[in-house]
């Protein structure tokens, strides 16, 4: 529905939105290659309508938190990322997330909408029934006694981020928006201890007891940034945001949730 500006102006209107999240988007890089227009429609399109629905309805609106990515840097060749590196996307998913970081800031600086970008990398947690992300696809393929694929070489580094620790930084940028040097600005948000895709396979092995299973490297991956991991120094100073979860906690947490899921749900 984000797509369609006029559903979006009217939810906030009827429901006297004070506060948007933006959250809603096409958010697998391997759909984005296949599917480019279909990404950027949902992606570029999805975001300047709630931008400029936001802005119409700028008595009601209060605060705007814009979900980015690290991918929005693109690739280059000093890491980590800090926030004031160029945006830099170079292939669909890329694009489309660096048009829209760049979109809600020409909307600050232009409009004045309280705007504020999160950057976060990798999210994983609970919840996720995208198969084709190496934790969630890790999991089922464990849970079910299968050899676990990886789509790279497995040597391609990540920020991998619990979930709650995500959705605290969300909190925190939107309740501290009213304060000097965040409205306008967009903030990294990282463990800043990059893993490496087997790394990531190997530990799930580890918590699962499923280390007999060994996984299968395809070496396929197309139009991904191989090294990608955040500063968030300025989260630290300016919001008071830290991960609580490391990666052990957050994936043992997120091993559990997919156990319920598979034991009450259906077999998917």
């Amino acid at each position: 529905c984000w797509e369609d500006y006029a559903t979006l102006e009217r939810a906030i209107s009827e429901h006297e939105v004070d506060t948007v999240f933006h959250l809603g988007a096409q958010a697998i890089v391997a759909t984005a290659l296949r599917s480019p227009l279909a990404t950027f429609e949902a992606n570029i399109r999805g975001t300047y309508n709630l931008l400029e629905a936001c802005r119409v309805h700028a008595k009601l609106v209060q605060r705007v938190v814009v979900a980015s990515s690290d991918k929005a840097y693109g690739e280059v060749a000093t890491l980590p990322y800090t926030e004031d590196m160029p945006l830099l996307g170079r292939h669909p998913y890329d694009v489309s997330k660096s048009c829209a970081d760049l979109l809600a800031q020409a909307c600050y600086q232009t409009y004045g909408t309280p705007v504020v970008v999160a950057r976060c990398g990798n999210i994983f947690g609970g919840g996720d029934l995208n198969w084709s992300r190496v934790v969630p696809g890790t999991i089922r393929s464990l849970y079910y006694g299968q050899r676990p694929l990886i789509r790279s070489d497995g040597l391609y580094t990540r920020d991998y981020l619990y979930v709650m620790d995500a959705v605290d930084a969300y909190l925190s940028m939107a309740e501290a928006i009213d304060r000097p040097g965040v409205a306008g600005e967009a903030f990294n948000f990282g463990p800043e201890r990059p893993r490496t895709v087997l790394e990531i396979v190997d530990a799930l092995r580890k918590l699962m007891g499923r280390e007999d299973l060994e996984p299968i490297i395809l070496n396929a991956a197309e139009a991904e940034i191989r090294d990608q991991y955040l500063c968030s120094e300025k989260a630290r100073r300016v919001l008071g945001w830290r991960p609580k979860y490391d990666l052990e906690a957050g994936l043992k947490l997120t091993v559990e949730w997919y156990d319920r899921f598979f034991r009450e749900g259906p077999i998917r």
